[in-house]
């Protein structure tokens, strides 16, 4: 009988061998028309290369000498194909070559163990090698702006936001610097993947998407870059408006079901107060939608104007505004305490509701009884739709804003009347 240490070996052979395979597969359909000996592998070289990685990885730990020399053999052998490609070949690429050290990489990497990872870098490297001519086309449409754009937005996601100081600061401790420039990456991550949906699949429906999507995180952030591109007044209002509307309408379900989660003892007060609101939001992003459809787009993904994809000053305000509300609420917990729970709770959900839900996630039930734990809850919801209604004021202006502003307003004064009738 094979011992488990033995089954666990054959599973990290086949696993090595089955991702060689998968790897060998789309080389070998990427260079099907070439000619007999021309290619730089094949399937079945790729398939051995991913073999060799795991039979190495395997051997690692009782025997390293041999592990390393089967290694290094094989990577000599890819070099040595290389370099028989590039003289046989009238232009030169390194994709094959790079291809199949990290084939024997990912081969390595499950043999050692690590099996999710060596399997999701040969997963992730064949989605990359399928998608050559997609990207190839994406590049040829691209910008010079554009490109800056995406350098700029790399730095600070990838560069500054790491380099921050995870820790509380200034008065009352309110500040984390991550956690605030968090905020700035947010809205213009969602300005940058909507300016790019935008150019894919068109006005409507990239903009939408995109912000149906990233209401899921943060609808107040969503909220901030569509009001930039009604500043620039480069897409049609009623896109923009319908827009504002739906992220609004995937906050309003987000904020029941995570009150559901957390705070279920709160949860039929709460629903029963933002439902007015949800009903406003989804009939004014469906009247809106109704005036997408009819509209004359045109061909907006080749018409688009706008100054600068990448645009970082609705980020730094909404970001500024944040750091104001939370010294407010600290303020006030450390003045009035628990008896400003509810002023605590509502100047803090002005910006972010979801914080608001986890704190009363805790007392709900316990230190306030659940009807009044949903009416203290249904007030940051409501004064966060106000926020967000002027934050388009800000940014867009009264003029070209307000097809945003109102439904958020009528959805808020919805909230704040079904409140005073239940409270």
């Amino acid at each position: 009988m094979p011992s488990d240490l033995d089954l666990k070996h054959l599973v990290a052979l086949a696993v090595s061998l089955a991702l060689g395979l998968l790897v060998g597969l789309q080389r070998g359909w990427a260079a099907r028309e070439k000619a007999d000996g021309s290619r730089f592998a094949g399937i079945r070289t790729f398939a051995l290369l991913g073999l060799s990685g795991g039979l190495a990885g395997i051997l690692y730990g009782s025997a390293p000498g041999p592990a390393t020399v089967l290694l290094a053999a094989s990577g000599v052998l890819v070099i040595a194909g290389y370099w028989r490609d590039a003289r046989l070949a009238e232009t030169v690429s390194g994709t094959s070559g790079v291809v199949a050290l990290l084939t024997l990489a990912s081969g390595l990497l499950v043999g050692l163990g690590e099996r999710l990872i060596g399997t999701a870098v040969a997963v992730v490297m064949v989605l990359l090698l399928a998608m050559r001519e997609q990207l190839h086309g994406w590049i040829d449409r691209l910008s010079q702006r554009e490109v800056l754009s995406i350098a700029r937005f790399a730095l600070i996601a990838l560069v500054i936001l790491p380099l921050l100081p995870d820790r509380d600061f200034g008065p009352y401790d309110a500040w984390n610097p991550r956690k605030l420039w968090l905020i700035v990456v947010l809205v213009s991550g969602f300005s940058f993947a909507g300016y790019f949906a935008t150019r894919i699949i068109g006005a409507a429906r990239g903009i939408i998407a995109t912000a149906a999507a990233g209401a899921l995180v943060s609808s107040t952030a969503v909220t901030a870059s569509i009001a930039n591109r009604m500043e620039e007044a480069a897409i049609p209002v009623p896109v923009l408006a319908s827009a504002v509307s739906v992220s609004s309408v995937v906050m309003f379900l987000r904020v029941m079901v995570l009150a559901g989660l957390l705070a279920p003892a709160a949860l039929p007060t709460l629903a029963t107060l933002v439902a007015p609101g949800l009903t406003v939001s989804l009939v004014c992003a469906a009247w809106y939608l109704h005036r997408t459809l009819f509209a004359e787009l045109g061909d907006t993904r080749h018409e688009m104007t706008i100054r600068n994809p990448f645009d970082i000053a609705p980020a730094l305000m909404l970001a500024g505004l944040v750091m104001v509300l939370t010294v407010a609420s600290r303020w006030v917990l450390q003045n009035f305490g628990d008896r400003g729970l509810a002023l605590v709770l509502a100047i803090s959900g002005t910006v972010d509701v979801d914080s608001a839900i986890i704190t009363m996630g805790g007392l709900a039930g316990q230190a306030l009884d659940p009807r009044t734990a949903g009416l203290v809850l249904a007030v940051p919801v409501a004064l966060n739709t106000l926020f967000k209604a002027g934050v388009v004021v800000s940014v867009a202006g009264w003029a070209k804003g307000r097809a945003a502003a109102v439904p958020l307003i009528a959805s808020a004064l919805a909230v704040g009347l079904a409140w005073l009738v239940l409270r």
